[in-house]
C-alpha cells in the first residue's frame, strides 16, 4: 500500500475512514448482547412419566429402552437419566459444540420413536416430550394474588391460558416454562366399599369414562347422494364434558329392572389439581411460576425489555387482586459487567490520550491518535457482526486490550514526522512522505507479527477455543483496521495538522519537569544497559533466578476455568429423607423462606417445593432460589459471606440436608458453581457396586476442608412397599394380573 496515493488524496483517506466508522456504528447498534459468547454445548432433553411406578420399574421399564436407542446417536458426547419414585424420567443428551441443536433434536426424536415399541401403554399415553434446552433462565415472572379466590391452581392455569403463549411469541424468547404447574383436572375419588356392593370393578369406571368422555364425528345432514335438499347441516352433539355435574352422571351401568348406575354413586367428583407433586412460591406465597429461555444468539437486553413490555401489557387484562413480580432477571447482572467493561473501556482510552499529549506536547500531533484510536475500535464493530459475535465481556476486553496495541500505529506515524520536520528542517508535506517510506513495511510486519501471536488461539478445539475466538478475532481485527488506518488516514492528517515547533517559545513547567524526567530516565537506563552487557552472566542467571521463583509462586496459585462472581444470587436446596410427603417437604420450606427473607441483604426467595435440579421432580426435595438486592445496596458483602450465614443457620434443621450453590459462571455449563463428576458401573458391576463405590468418594471427599456443598444424586435407602401377588390363585379366579395392577394404581390415586 503507497501511503503517498492518500498523502496526495486526503479526501480520499477522510472518506475511507468515515466507511469504516458507518459500518462499524451498524454493527454497534445490530450486535446483539450477552454474558459471554455462546459456548455451551447443545443439549436435548426427553422427558416421560409412567404413573404410579417405583424408580426401579421406570429404570427397567422405560429408562433401558429409550437409553439403548440414543446410545451412538452421531454428535453426542455423554447422555445423563434420572428415574424418580414419581414415575418419572428424564434424560438429558449432550452434543459436540459444533453439533447444530435443531438436528440433534431431530435425530433424538427418532430414536425415541424407534423405542416406543417396547415402552409401557402408560408412558405413550401421557406423552414422551423431546425439547432442545435452553442454556439458562433468562428472568422468572411470578403471578401473585392477595385475594384467596385465586389459588396456585387458578394463577397456574391462568398464567397457562391467558400469558404463556403470548411471551412465546416475542421474537428471541426460545421457551416459556410454567415451573411448579398444576392444571385442572376432574378428580375421581373412587369409593371401594361402594364399588364392590354394585359388583363393579375400576376397569368398568375407566370404560365408561373413555366411552363417554370423548370427541366424536356425528355426520353431516344433506350430503351427495341426497338429492331434494338445498343446505347441508353439519351435525354436533355433547363431545368431551366439561363440569363436575355432567361427570357424576356418566352412566357405569344400566340395571335389567332400567335404573342407572352413576358415577356419584361409586365415587367422588371434584375438580381440583391434575398433580400434587409440585408447588411453587415467592416470598412465602403461592404463585404461578413462569421460567424465561432466550434463543441462541438473541440480544438478551432486548429479550428481557421485550418481556416487560409485554407483562405491561398483558397485566391490564389481570382480574382485580391478581398482580405479577420479576424476582430474577440475569440482565441485571449482564448490563452491570458490560456497564463496568464499558466503564473501564472509556478510562482506558482517556488514559492513553492523557498519556499520548503528555508525551507529544502537541494538540495537533495528540489530534491525530485520538481521532484514529476510535476509528480502529468502532470500525471493529462492523466486522464483529459480519462474524456473528456478540457484544460480551470477552469481546469488549478484547477492545480493551487493542487500545494499547493500535494506540502505538498512530504515535509511531506522528513521532517520526515530527523528529523528520525538526531534524531536517521541511514542512509537514514532504517529512510525512519521507517517514513512510521507512515506515510502511515496518508497520504491516508488526500488525502481522501480532496477528500471528493471536490467530492460532482462534483455532484452539472444544470449549476453549469457543470461549477465546471471538476475544483473539477482535484484538486481530482491530489491529487490522488499526494498520490500514495507519497507512491512509494518520499520514494524510499529519501533512495537513502539524507544524514546524517554535523553538522560541519557552514550553510548560509541566512538559519541562517531564522533559527532564524523560532525559534523566533514559540516561540511567543506558548506563545501566551498559554495564548489563559487561556482566551478561550476572543478567542471565538474575533472569534464570526470576523464572524460578515464578514457578514456585505459580504452584501455589489456586486454579480454575473461570473465576467466581458475584450474579446477585444463590440456590438453596433442602434434602428430605427419602420418601417424605411433600407436606413435610413443604413445612421445612416455610421455615427456610422466613429465616431468608429475615436478613437484609434478601430481596426475594422464589421456591420450588417436591422438585431439585440435581435429581428432577421428587416431593422430598425443594430448591429455593435467593436474589439478593442490587450490588450498590449490599457494598462490601459478597454472596459468599451471605451464603455461610445462611449454611450455618439452615444446617441446624434436623429435618433436611441442606446445600448451597452459586450459579456456574458461563450459563449453561453445569447446574451450579464448582464441580461436578460422574461414577459409572461398567462391565460386570452391580449397582450395588455403585452405591458402595459412591459412599467410599463421599466418606473421603468430606474429610477435604476445601470441598463444601457435597451432595450426590444417587438414593439408595428409598423406602417400598411390596405386594406379593398370588398369581397362581390371581390365574384360578381368572383375574388378569393387570386388572390387579390398575385397581391398586387407582385405589393409590396414581391412574
Amino acid at each position: 500500500m503507497k501511503s503517498e496515493f492518500f498523502i496526495d488524496r486526503p479526501v480520499l483517506s477522510i472518506v475511507l475512514s468515515l466507511v469504516i466508522v458507518i459500518v462499524g456504528l451498524i454493527g454497534l447498534f445490530l450486535l446483539p448482547i450477552d454474558q459471554y459468547p455462546q459456548i455451551t454445548p447443545p443439549v436435548v432433553k426427553i422427558s416421560a412419566s409412567y404413573p404410579g411406578a417405583s424408580a426401579t420399574t421406570v429404570s427397567q421399564a422405560v429408562a433401558t429402552p429409550i437409553e439403548q436407542e440414543l446410545n451412538g446417536t452421531p454428535g453426542m458426547l455423554y447422555m445423563e437419566s434420572s428415574s424418580s419414585n414419581s414415575g418419572g424420567f428424564s434424560a438429558t443428551v449432550t452434543f459436540d459444540v459444533s453439533t447444530d441443536a435443531d438436528l440433534a433434536a431431530v435425530e433424538i426424536q427418532n430414536r425415541v420413536k424407534l423405542a416406543e415399541s417396547r415402552l409401557p401403554a402408560e408412558v405413550i399415553q401421557n406423552g414422551i416430550s423431546v425439547e432442545k434446552q435452553a442454556a439458562s433462565q433468562l428472568m422468572t415472572i411470578c403471578l401473585t394474588s392477595n385475594d384467596p379466590k385465586f389459588d396456585e391452581i387458578y394463577l397456574s392455569n391462568f398464567a397457562t391460558i391467558n400469558v404463556l403463549d403470548l411471551l412465546r411469541r416475542i421474537e428471541g424468547v426460545g421457551r416459556v416454562s410454567n415451573i411448579g404447574s398444576r392444571y385442572y383436572a376432574m378428580q375421581i375419588w373412587v369409593q371401594p366399599d361402594r364399588l364392590a356392593n354394585f359388583g363393579l370393578t375400576v376397569q368398568d369406571l375407566q370404560t365408561a369414562l373413555k366411552d363417554q368422555n370423548r370427541e366424536s364425528a356425528a355426520g353431516v345432514l344433506g350430503q351427495q347422494p341426497v338429492t331434494g335438499l338445498d343446505i347441508t347441516i353439519p351435525i354436533t352433539t355433547q363431545g368431551r364434558l366439561s363440569s363436575v355435574g355432567q361427570f357424576e352422571d356418566i352412566v357405569i351401568r344400566a340395571n335389567p329392572d332400567g335404573s342407572l348406575i352413576r358415577l356419584k354413586d361409586v365415587a367422588r367428583v371434584s375438580l381440583e389439581a391434575s398433580s400434587y407433586n409440585t408447588e411453587s412460591g415467592i416470598n412465602g406465597e403461592n404463585a404461578a411460576v413462569l421460567g424465561i429461555y432466550m434463543l441462541p444468539g438473541a440480544n438478551a437486553i432486548e429479550v428481557a425489555q421485550a418481556v416487560k413490555d409485554a407483562m405491561k401489557e398483558i397485566s391490564k387484562n389481570f382480574p382485580e387482586g391478581m398482580s405479577y413480580e420479576i424476582p430474577f432477571d440475569m440482565t441485571t447482572y449482564i448490563s452491570q459487567s458490560i456497564h463496568e467493561v464499558y466503564k473501564t473501556l472509556f478510562e482506558a482510552l482517556g488514559l492513553v490520550i492523557l498519556v499520548v499529549f503528555l508525551s507529544l506536547q502537541n494538540w495537533r500531533a495528540t489530534l491525530i491518535p485520538v481521532i484514529a484510536v476510535p476509528i480502529s475500535l468502532i470500525g471493529t464493530f462492523g466486522f464483529m457482526l459480519i462474524f456473528g459475535f456478540s457484544l460480551n465481556l470477552l469481546t469488549m476486553l478484547g477492545l480493551i486490550l487493542a487500545i494499547g496495541i493500535v494506540v502505538d500505529d498512530a504515535i509511531v506515524v506522528v513521532e517520526n514526522v515530527e523528529r523528520i520536520m525538526e531534524e531536517e528542517h521541511i514542512g509537514a508535506y514532504e517529512a510525512t512522505k519521507k517517514a513512510m517510506n521507512g515506515l510502511t513495511s515496518a508497520l504491516i510486519a508488526t500488525s502481522l507479527v501480532l496477528c500471528a501471536v493471536f490467530i492460532p488461539v482462534s483455532f484452539l478445539s472444544g470449549i476453549t477455543g469457543q470461549l477465546y475466538r471471538q476475544f483473539t478475532v477482535t484484538i486481530v481485527v482491530s489491529v487490522l483496521i488499526s494498520t490500514v488506518v495507519a497507512l491512509t488516514l494518520s499520514p494524510a492528517m499529519c501533512a495537513l495538522l502539524l507544524k514546524p515547533s517554535n523553538k522560541k517559545k519557552r514550553k510548560h513547567i509541566l512538559f519541562r519537569y517531564i522533559n527532564h524526567w524523560l532525559v534523566t530516565g533514559n540516561r540511567k537506563y543506558s548506563n545501566l544497559i551498559q554495564k548489563a552487557m559487561m556482566n551478561p552472566r550476572r543478567i542471565l542467571s538474575g533472569f534464570g533466578i526470576m523464572l524460578v521463583i515464578m514457578f514456585v509462586i505459580s504452584r501455589f496459585i489456586p486454579t480454575s476455568f473461570m473465576p467466581q462472581e458475584d450474579q446477585g444470587y444463590f440456590k438453596v436446596e433442602l434434602e428430605l429423607p427419602e420418601g417424605a410427603t411433600l407436606e413435610r417437604t413443604r413445612k421445612v420450606t416455610e421455615r427456610a423462606v422466613s429465616y431468608l427473607l429475615e436478613n437484609p441483604f434478601v430481596a426475594y426467595v422464589q421456591n420450588v417445593t417436591g422438585s431439585s435440579p440435581r435429581v428432577g421432580s421428587n416431593q422430598s426435595r425443594s430448591e429455593l432460589t435467593v436474589i439478593l438486592k442490587p450490588w450498590e445496596e449490599r457494598e462490601g458483602v459478597g454472596v459468599e459471606q451471605i451464603m455461610e450465614t445462611v449454611r450455618e443457620e439452615l444446617s441446624q434443621y434436623p429435618e433436611s440436608k441442606v446445600f448451597l450453590s452459586t450459579p456456574p459462571v458461563i450459563p449453561g455449563l453445569g447446574s451450579s458453581g464448582g464441580f461436578e463428576m460422574q461414577l459409572e458401573a461398567r462391565g460386570d458391576a452391580t449397582f450395588q457396586n455403585l452405591i458402595q463405590a459412591a459412599d467410599t468418594l463421599m466418606h473421603y471427599a468430606l474429610q477435604r476442608k476445601e470441598l463444601t456443598g457435597l451432595s450426590s444424586s444417587l438414593q439408595s435407602e428409598i423406602p417400598q412397599l411390596y405386594f406379593d401377588v398370588d398369581r397362581d390363585k390371581a390365574r384360578i379366579l381368572g383375574v388378569p394380573l393387570t386388572d390387579i395392577f390398575s385397581t391398586m394404581k387407582a385405589y393409590t390415586g396414581s391412574v
